[in-house]
């Protein structure tokens, strides 16, 4: 059943809860994503099977949750997470990051390092905003970004064009967690697909390379796309949570 908790921004965040043993475990979705896809249902079904608590939500401008997507944020959405976390959960949890998922989860790990007891990563996308996205515009598209606030980009997907905003922009590089040193006092674990187009194994191994954690693995799936939702590729997860060292 749908809940939703009040932030102290005043936003409103959708979420569903699962009791059930600790440590728990937390989604957090991907760009444009919702608390509906197949990874974050997968999950749920996967801890209800072992009896473990469970919270999945959605940011703000994302799924249920109130506000619009286009007046959104990284700042505002790892915001978000950390107030479904600290306000919806107890102890430390097992923080699930996809895509932009994973850069809010260690933005998570940065602020309240207390509070998470391992972290997997499935493609995450650290500061991709800067390094996608910015470096990947022209000069006539930084321009137009610029100068009207928005633009907009070719989608792969089904749901038309993603509108970058300036916002998005200028208020990432006040996040970035790759140009500083990343301390991980717990397990982690990365999840990459060889055939991602969206992100690239280089950026896995980028993470691999700055974070600092006393045991982190990177498993590099050969084939798997950005989607990492096959059979085997949720296998592969669910396998890869049984055997975390906590």
């Amino acid at each position: 059943m749908t809940k939703f908790l009040k932030t102290a921004e005043g936003r409103k965040i959708a979420y569903v809860k699962t009791e059930g043993a600790a440590p728990g475990v937390v989604f957090l979705g991907g760009f444009k994503s919702d608390m509906t896809g197949t990874k974050a249902q997968f999950l749920e079904d996967w801890a209800k099977q072992q009896g473990r608590a469970f919270l999945r939500f959605d940011y703000s401008g994302h799924g249920q949750s109130s506000g619009d997507f286009l007046d959104g944020s990284i700042g505002d959405w790892a915001k978000d997470a950390l107030a479904a976390i600290t306000a919806l959960t107890e102890g430390p949890q097992i923080l699930i990051g996809s895509s932009m998922g994973g850069w809010i989860a260690l933005l998570v790990c940065r602020a309240i390092p207390e509070r998470v007891a391992a972290l997997i990563g499935i493609a995450a996308a650290p500061d991709f905003t800067e390094d996608s996205m910015w470096d990947g515009f022209d000069a006539d598209q930084r321009a137009a970004l610029m100068e009207d606030g928005q633009i907009a980009l070719p989608s792969d997907y089904d749901d038309g064009p993603y509108i970058i905003t300036r916002r998005l922009i200028v208020e990432g590089r006040e996040n970035l967690v790759l140009r500083a040193p990343l301390p991980l006092p717990f397990p982690v674990r990365l999840l990459q697909g060889s055939a991602d187009v969206d992100v690239p194994p280089s950026v896995a191994l980028q993470l691999f390379d700055h974070a600092d954690s006393p045991d982190l693995r990177l498993t590099l799936v050969k084939g798997a796309d950005h989607r990492f939702s096959e059979p085997e590729n949720l296998a592969l997860l669910a396998q890869t949570l049984e055997t975390l060292e906590i």
